[in-house]
Protein backbone atom coordinates (compact mmCIF):
# COMPACT_ATOMS: atom_id res chain seq x y z
CA UNK A 1 0.00 0.00 0.00
CA UNK A 2 1.84 3.62 -0.69
CA UNK A 3 1.96 5.59 1.77
CA UNK A 4 0.30 8.73 2.34
CA UNK A 5 2.35 11.69 0.97
CA UNK A 6 2.37 14.99 1.95
CA UNK A 7 4.77 17.40 -0.80
CA UNK A 8 6.74 19.70 0.63
CA UNK A 9 9.13 21.52 -1.32
CA UNK A 10 12.54 21.34 1.60
CA UNK A 11 12.99 18.97 4.65
CA UNK A 12 11.52 19.87 8.02
CA UNK A 13 13.08 22.63 9.61
CA UNK A 14 13.90 21.02 12.42
CA UNK A 15 14.33 17.00 13.76
CA UNK A 16 11.04 16.04 16.17
CA UNK A 17 11.39 16.69 19.54
CA UNK A 18 14.29 19.20 18.92
CA UNK A 19 14.37 23.11 19.07
CA UNK A 20 12.76 25.37 16.84
CA UNK A 21 15.64 27.21 16.00
CA UNK A 22 18.19 24.24 14.56
CA UNK A 23 22.24 25.52 14.80
CA UNK A 24 22.92 24.57 11.17
CA UNK A 25 20.38 25.26 8.65
CA UNK A 26 20.90 25.19 4.81
CA UNK A 27 18.51 26.15 2.50
CA UNK A 28 18.58 25.29 -1.48
CA UNK A 29 22.18 24.90 -1.40
CA UNK A 30 23.89 24.67 -5.35
CA UNK A 31 27.18 24.11 -5.67
CA UNK A 32 28.63 24.32 -9.44
CA UNK A 33 32.37 24.26 -10.45
CA UNK A 34 33.26 25.52 -13.66
CA UNK A 35 35.43 23.43 -16.28
CA UNK A 36 36.45 23.81 -19.66
CA UNK A 37 33.85 21.11 -20.80
CA UNK A 38 31.13 23.16 -18.95
CA UNK A 39 29.71 23.51 -15.23
CA UNK A 40 29.52 20.79 -12.76
CA UNK A 41 26.15 20.86 -10.27
CA UNK A 42 28.16 18.76 -7.49
CA UNK A 43 25.10 20.28 -5.16
CA UNK A 44 21.98 20.90 -6.50
CA UNK A 45 19.29 22.31 -4.10
CA UNK A 46 20.08 20.96 -0.51
CA UNK A 47 18.16 21.65 2.13
CA UNK A 48 18.96 20.39 5.61
CA UNK A 49 19.06 21.12 9.36
CA UNK A 50 21.57 19.86 12.58
CA UNK A 51 19.94 20.81 15.84
CA UNK A 52 22.22 21.26 19.04
CA UNK A 53 23.89 17.89 20.20
CA UNK A 54 22.77 16.41 17.61
CA UNK A 55 24.53 13.75 14.74
CA UNK A 56 23.16 13.87 10.87
CA UNK A 57 24.92 11.20 8.62
CA UNK A 58 25.50 11.85 5.08
CA UNK A 59 25.49 8.67 2.74
CA UNK A 60 25.97 7.94 -0.64
CA UNK A 61 28.28 6.56 -3.51
CA UNK A 62 31.59 8.35 -4.05
CA UNK A 63 30.79 11.50 -6.43
CA UNK A 64 27.56 11.76 -4.85
CA UNK A 65 28.28 15.33 -3.83
CA UNK A 66 28.76 14.68 0.04
CA UNK A 67 31.91 16.26 0.92
CA UNK A 68 31.57 19.12 -1.69
CA UNK A 69 28.22 19.87 0.74
CA UNK A 70 30.23 19.57 3.92
CA UNK A 71 32.86 22.19 2.53
CA UNK A 72 29.86 24.42 1.14
CA UNK A 73 28.14 24.29 4.58
CA UNK A 74 31.71 25.34 6.25
CA UNK A 75 32.48 28.25 3.40
CA UNK A 76 35.55 26.30 2.39
CA UNK A 77 33.82 26.58 -1.17
CA UNK A 78 32.29 30.03 -1.87
CA UNK A 79 31.80 32.03 -4.94
CA UNK A 80 34.50 32.48 -6.91
CA UNK A 81 36.04 32.96 -10.67
CA UNK A 82 35.92 28.80 -10.88
CA UNK A 83 32.65 28.29 -8.49
CA UNK A 84 29.13 29.18 -8.20
CA UNK A 85 27.21 28.81 -4.61
CA UNK A 86 24.12 30.02 -4.36
CA UNK A 87 21.44 28.86 -0.72
CA UNK A 88 21.69 30.12 2.82
CA UNK A 89 23.26 28.16 5.42
CA UNK A 90 23.16 29.57 8.44
CA UNK A 91 25.55 28.65 11.42
CA UNK A 92 24.27 29.47 14.87
CA UNK A 93 22.28 32.52 13.04
CA UNK A 94 24.95 33.62 10.83
CA UNK A 95 24.97 33.53 7.39
CA UNK A 96 28.09 31.99 6.59
CA UNK A 97 28.44 32.89 2.70
CA UNK A 98 27.56 36.29 3.43
CA UNK A 99 30.54 37.18 5.87
CA UNK A 100 33.77 38.37 4.75
CA UNK A 101 37.04 36.20 4.54
CA UNK A 102 38.07 37.29 7.86
CA UNK A 103 34.76 36.78 9.17
CA UNK A 104 34.57 33.01 7.88
CA UNK A 105 37.86 32.83 9.56
CA UNK A 106 36.98 33.47 12.92
CA UNK A 107 34.26 31.15 12.49
CA UNK A 108 35.95 28.48 11.77
CA UNK A 109 37.50 26.46 14.80
CA UNK A 110 34.95 28.33 17.63
CA UNK A 111 31.61 27.67 15.37
CA UNK A 112 32.47 25.19 13.43
CA UNK A 113 35.65 23.16 12.54
CA UNK A 114 35.88 20.06 10.22
CA UNK A 115 37.51 16.23 10.30
CA UNK A 116 39.50 15.97 7.27
CA UNK A 117 39.75 12.63 4.58
CA UNK A 118 43.48 12.07 4.89
CA UNK A 119 45.50 13.46 7.99
CA UNK A 120 48.98 13.37 6.54
CA UNK A 121 47.29 16.32 3.89
CA UNK A 122 45.63 17.97 6.52
CA UNK A 123 49.09 18.26 8.71
CA UNK A 124 52.04 19.72 7.96
CA UNK A 125 55.03 17.60 7.53
CA UNK A 126 57.45 20.39 8.66
CA UNK A 127 55.67 21.05 11.49
CA UNK A 128 55.27 19.43 14.88
CA UNK A 129 52.19 17.81 16.08
CA UNK A 130 51.91 20.23 19.19
CA UNK A 131 52.15 23.37 16.98
CA UNK A 132 49.08 22.56 14.94
CA UNK A 133 47.25 23.09 18.07
CA UNK A 134 48.81 25.83 19.50
CA UNK A 135 48.61 28.14 16.89
CA UNK A 136 44.74 27.75 16.75
CA UNK A 137 44.90 27.95 20.29
CA UNK A 138 46.41 31.03 20.32
CA UNK A 139 44.64 32.94 17.36
CA UNK A 140 41.45 32.30 18.95
CA UNK A 141 41.51 32.00 22.42
CA UNK A 142 44.36 34.78 23.20
CA UNK A 143 46.29 32.33 25.17
CA UNK A 144 50.20 32.39 25.80
CA UNK A 145 52.95 29.92 24.43
CA UNK A 146 52.74 28.11 27.94
CA UNK A 147 48.99 27.61 28.01
CA UNK A 148 48.53 26.87 24.69
CA UNK A 149 51.13 24.62 25.01
CA UNK A 150 49.04 22.92 28.25
CA UNK A 151 45.94 22.92 26.62
CA UNK A 152 47.48 21.57 23.33
CA UNK A 153 48.75 18.14 25.44
CA UNK A 154 45.79 17.99 27.51
CA UNK A 155 43.66 17.72 24.02
CA UNK A 156 46.05 15.47 22.71
CA UNK A 157 45.31 13.69 25.99
CA UNK A 158 41.69 13.66 25.32
CA UNK A 159 41.31 12.20 22.51
CA UNK A 160 43.39 9.05 23.32
CA UNK A 161 47.00 9.48 22.25
CA UNK A 162 49.49 7.99 25.25
CA UNK A 163 52.38 9.94 26.07
CA UNK A 164 50.97 13.46 24.81
CA UNK A 165 53.79 15.48 25.94
CA UNK A 166 56.53 13.44 24.01
CA UNK A 167 53.85 13.34 21.15
CA UNK A 168 53.39 16.82 21.06
CA UNK A 169 57.14 17.42 20.22
CA UNK A 170 57.16 14.49 17.26
CA UNK A 171 56.10 15.31 13.66
CA UNK A 172 53.07 13.65 11.84
CA UNK A 173 55.30 10.98 9.91
CA UNK A 174 56.57 9.80 13.41
CA UNK A 175 52.99 8.79 13.96
CA UNK A 176 50.66 6.09 12.74
CA UNK A 177 47.47 6.93 10.67
CA UNK A 178 45.55 6.33 13.51
CA UNK A 179 47.10 8.53 15.76
CA UNK A 180 47.02 11.11 12.75
CA UNK A 181 43.83 11.22 12.84
CA UNK A 182 43.55 11.59 16.61
CA UNK A 183 45.71 14.80 16.29
CA UNK A 184 43.16 16.22 13.59
CA UNK A 185 40.14 15.52 15.79
CA UNK A 186 42.44 17.45 18.73
CA UNK A 187 42.73 20.47 15.99
CA UNK A 188 39.02 20.43 14.97
CA UNK A 189 37.97 20.21 19.10
CA UNK A 190 40.66 22.76 19.76
CA UNK A 191 38.62 25.50 19.99
CA UNK A 192 35.39 24.20 21.23
CA UNK A 193 33.19 24.69 18.15
CA UNK A 194 29.62 24.06 18.28
CA UNK A 195 29.09 22.08 15.05
CA UNK A 196 32.14 19.47 13.46
CA UNK A 197 31.54 18.15 9.80
CA UNK A 198 33.65 14.83 10.15
CA UNK A 199 34.27 14.28 6.44
CA UNK A 200 34.99 10.00 5.95
CA UNK A 201 37.05 10.23 9.41
CA UNK A 202 38.20 6.55 8.81
CA UNK A 203 39.61 6.54 4.89
CA UNK A 204 42.35 4.37 4.63
CA UNK A 205 42.43 2.98 8.15
CA UNK A 206 42.36 -0.12 9.34
CA UNK A 207 38.95 -1.89 10.32
CA UNK A 208 39.90 -1.59 14.32
CA UNK A 209 41.05 1.76 14.29
CA UNK A 210 38.09 2.83 12.07
CA UNK A 211 36.02 1.77 15.18
CA UNK A 212 37.89 3.97 17.47
CA UNK A 213 38.08 6.80 15.62
CA UNK A 214 33.96 6.60 15.39
CA UNK A 215 33.60 6.15 18.96
CA UNK A 216 35.72 8.70 19.65
CA UNK A 217 33.57 10.98 17.98
CA UNK A 218 30.71 9.83 19.43
CA UNK A 219 31.93 9.69 22.80
CA UNK A 220 33.50 13.36 22.48
CA UNK A 221 30.02 14.32 20.78
CA UNK A 222 27.98 13.63 23.79
CA UNK A 223 31.01 14.86 26.49
CA UNK A 224 30.86 18.06 25.02
CA UNK A 225 27.72 18.66 23.87
CA UNK A 226 28.38 19.00 20.24
CA UNK A 227 26.57 18.88 17.11
CA UNK A 228 28.10 16.61 14.22
CA UNK A 229 27.64 15.67 10.70
CA UNK A 230 29.93 12.47 9.73
CA UNK A 231 29.85 11.88 5.87
CA UNK A 232 30.99 8.66 5.32
CA UNK A 233 30.10 6.42 2.31
CA UNK A 234 29.71 3.53 4.53
CA UNK A 235 26.06 2.92 5.95
CA UNK A 236 27.89 0.82 8.31
CA UNK A 237 29.66 3.15 10.19
CA UNK A 238 26.53 5.59 10.26
CA UNK A 239 24.28 2.87 11.15
CA UNK A 240 24.23 2.60 15.16
CA UNK A 241 26.14 6.87 15.38
CA UNK A 242 23.75 9.04 13.65
CA UNK A 243 20.31 10.85 14.99
CA UNK A 244 19.19 11.03 11.56
CA UNK A 245 20.35 10.44 7.70
CA UNK A 246 20.56 12.45 4.71
CA UNK A 247 20.79 10.18 1.34
CA UNK A 248 22.41 12.09 -1.53
CA UNK A 249 22.70 10.74 -5.13
CA UNK A 250 24.15 12.88 -8.12
CA UNK A 251 24.22 16.25 -5.80
CA UNK A 252 20.88 16.16 -5.08
CA UNK A 253 18.93 14.57 -1.61
CA UNK A 254 16.81 11.81 -2.41
CA UNK A 255 15.60 10.55 1.34
CA UNK A 256 16.43 12.31 4.67
CA UNK A 257 14.80 11.02 8.00
CA UNK A 258 15.72 9.14 11.16
CA UNK A 259 18.45 7.17 11.14
CA UNK A 260 16.22 4.10 12.35
CA UNK A 261 13.02 5.17 9.64
CA UNK A 262 15.87 4.65 6.86
CA UNK A 263 17.35 1.84 7.77
CA UNK A 264 14.13 -0.19 8.76
CA UNK A 265 11.72 1.02 6.12
CA UNK A 266 14.08 3.17 3.63
CA UNK A 267 11.42 5.10 0.82
CA UNK A 268 13.54 5.40 -1.73
CA UNK A 269 14.72 2.33 -4.05
CA UNK A 270 19.02 4.04 -3.74
CA UNK A 271 18.45 4.05 -0.09
CA UNK A 272 17.18 0.30 0.01
CA UNK A 273 19.89 -0.67 -2.62
CA UNK A 274 22.50 0.50 -0.71
CA UNK A 275 21.48 -0.57 2.39
CA UNK A 276 21.62 -4.35 0.56
CA UNK A 277 25.36 -4.00 -0.35
CA UNK A 278 26.48 -3.83 3.42
CA UNK A 279 27.53 -6.82 4.61
CA UNK A 280 26.38 -9.61 7.20
CA UNK A 281 27.75 -11.83 9.47
CA UNK A 282 24.82 -13.96 9.52
CA UNK A 283 25.49 -14.98 5.58
CA UNK A 284 26.86 -17.84 4.36
CA UNK A 285 30.49 -17.63 3.41
CA UNK A 286 31.78 -16.24 -0.22
CA UNK A 287 28.04 -14.76 -0.45
CA UNK A 288 28.31 -12.07 -3.17
CA UNK A 289 27.01 -8.85 -2.17
CA UNK A 290 24.08 -7.14 -4.24
CA UNK A 291 25.44 -4.76 -6.50
CA UNK A 292 23.47 -1.22 -8.18
CA UNK A 293 23.86 -2.00 -11.64
CA UNK A 294 25.35 1.23 -14.14
CA UNK A 295 27.21 4.35 -12.89
CA UNK A 296 26.18 7.47 -11.34
CA UNK A 297 25.51 10.17 -14.27
CA UNK A 298 27.97 12.27 -15.69
CA UNK A 299 26.93 15.66 -14.10
CA UNK A 300 28.46 17.89 -16.59
CA UNK A 301 24.95 16.73 -18.68
CA UNK A 302 22.64 14.88 -15.77
CA UNK A 303 19.73 12.66 -17.12
CA UNK A 304 16.43 14.91 -16.93
CA UNK A 305 13.89 13.29 -14.57
CA UNK A 306 15.24 11.15 -11.22
CA UNK A 307 19.19 11.04 -11.71
CA UNK A 308 18.57 7.75 -10.49
CA UNK A 309 15.93 5.87 -13.12
CA UNK A 310 18.56 4.72 -15.33
CA UNK A 311 19.61 2.17 -12.41
CA UNK A 312 16.09 1.90 -11.08
CA UNK A 313 14.65 -1.30 -11.21
CA UNK A 314 10.93 0.24 -10.79
CA UNK A 315 11.78 3.35 -12.84
CA UNK A 316 8.50 4.61 -15.37
CA UNK A 317 8.35 6.69 -18.02
CA UNK A 318 7.60 9.57 -15.57
CA UNK A 319 11.00 8.97 -14.07
CA UNK A 320 12.70 9.76 -16.78
CA UNK A 321 11.07 13.24 -17.81
CA UNK A 322 9.68 14.42 -14.43
CA UNK A 323 12.32 15.23 -11.64
CA UNK A 324 10.73 13.95 -8.57
CA UNK A 325 10.33 16.65 -5.45
CA UNK A 326 10.88 15.59 -1.76
CA UNK A 327 7.43 14.97 -0.26
CA UNK A 328 6.69 13.99 3.24
CA UNK A 329 5.86 10.65 4.20
CA UNK A 330 2.80 9.61 7.00
CA UNK A 331 3.30 6.85 9.84
CA UNK A 332 3.57 5.94 13.50
CA UNK A 333 7.01 6.14 13.29
CA UNK A 334 7.92 8.50 10.39
CA UNK A 335 7.01 11.85 11.45
CA UNK A 336 9.40 13.97 9.22
CA UNK A 337 10.67 11.89 6.70
CA UNK A 338 11.13 12.82 3.24
CA UNK A 339 11.87 11.53 -0.09
CA UNK A 340 12.24 12.53 -3.93
CA UNK A 341 11.02 9.85 -5.68
CA UNK A 342 7.61 9.26 -7.67
CA UNK A 343 6.88 5.62 -6.75
CA UNK A 344 8.31 5.42 -3.09
CA UNK A 345 8.54 1.93 -1.22
CA UNK A 346 5.46 1.37 0.72
CA UNK A 347 5.42 1.98 4.45
CA UNK A 348 5.18 -1.48 5.39
CA UNK A 349 7.86 -2.93 3.23
CA UNK A 350 10.68 -3.90 5.28
CA UNK A 351 14.28 -3.48 3.83
CA UNK A 352 15.68 -6.17 1.20
CA UNK A 353 18.80 -6.93 3.39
Amino acid sequence: MTPERETVSTPPVSAPGTDASPLLSATGVHTAFHTPRGPVQAVDGVSLTVSEGETLGIVGESGSGKSVLGRTLMGLITDGPRTTVSGTVLIGGKDVHALSPAGRRALWGTDVAMVFQDPMTSLNPVKKVGAHLTESLRLHLGLDRTEARDRAVGLLRQVGIPEPSRRAGQYPHELSGGMRQRVVIAMALACGPRLLIADEPTTALDVTVQKQILDLLRSLAGELRMATILISHDLAAVAGRTDRVAVMYAGRLVEYADTAVVFDRPRHPYSRALIASIPRLDLPPHTLLPTIEGHPPNLLHPPAGCRFAPRCATATDRCATETPPLTGYAGDRDTGGVVACHHPLGATEEAAV
